[in-house]
């Protein structure tokens, strides 16, 4: 599992704050200088930081609990839902409901009834329907699919949230922090960093800078997920002698 390179960082435009005027000052541990107005991130920091965020994740998945990915900005939903897909976890990339994990046995309902009409619609328990109650149901249910269909296999509450843009996604990282959840963020120069457990100055804007900070978070999760596996087959070997 490599580290991004300061070159591929910049390349990426990780390193493009906001403009000196929108930003956050507690962020000033993590701005390297001002350029025509625009605050500049320093990429050494960058790096420190994705640098803890992986071990953090990394020991998240090997003990087997689940790291919840939110972005629900247009450029990052691609990136966010593909990078969860890859290492089994649950995504928002559509948008958050408010009390999506406060309110979680509420939404584990919707998640169920979603279910229900898809075992109805494929098992043909639907025959004495009409075509337009069909239509409404699988409306309903595509509805439904957008929105919660990135936690749908999602059981028990996780552990963590890795969130895209905390400014924007304000609500998640509020409900992940009143649970007490691990939250590591991409944070631009116009967000608190002090709101998040392990937060990496980034530019959350560009999809290159979004999909360079993810690609190495999923390599920490993916990680985790092989020390599990090791762990897990070494248990299951009969003791010699």
């Amino acid at each position: 599992m490599a580290k991004p390179t300061y070159k591929e960082l910049l390349d990426a435009g990780v390193h493009f704050g906001h403009q000196k005027k929108k930003w956050n000052p507690k962020m000033q541990p993590y701005i390297f200088m001002e350029r025509k107005g625009i605050h500049i991130i320093d990429l050494n920091r960058t790096l420190e930081c994705m640098e803890s965020a992986g071990k953090a994740l990394t020991q998240i998945a090997k003990s087997g609990r689940k790291i919840l990915f939110v972005a629900t900005k247009k450029q990052s939903r691609e990136i966010i839902a593909e990078a969860a897909r890859s290492v089994g976890m649950p995504f928002v990339v559509d948008r958050w409901l408010g009390g999506m994990m406060t309110n979680f046995s509420t939404i584990k309902k919707s998640v169920k009834k979603m279910n229900t009409i898809d075992r109805m619609l494929a098992d043909g328990s639907l025959t004495s329907v009409t075509k337009k109650e069909r239509l409404t149901l699988t409306r309903e249910r595509n509805k439904l699919e957008k929105v919660l269909g990135g936690i749908a296999n999602l059981n028990r509450l996780p552990s963590a949230v890795f969130i895209v843009d905390i400014s924007h996604e304000h609500i998640a990282l509020a409900e992940a922090k009143k649970l007490g959840m691990r939250t590591i963020a991409m944070v631009d120069s116009n967000s608190d960093p002090n709101t998040v457990d392990f937060p990496i100055p980034s530019n959350d804007d560009a999809s290159k800078s979004i999909a360079m900070v993810t690609k190495f978070m999923v390599e920490s999760i993916q990680e985790g997920l092989k020390q599990r596996e090791k762990a897990q087959k070494n248990e299951k070997q009969p003791a010699k002698g």
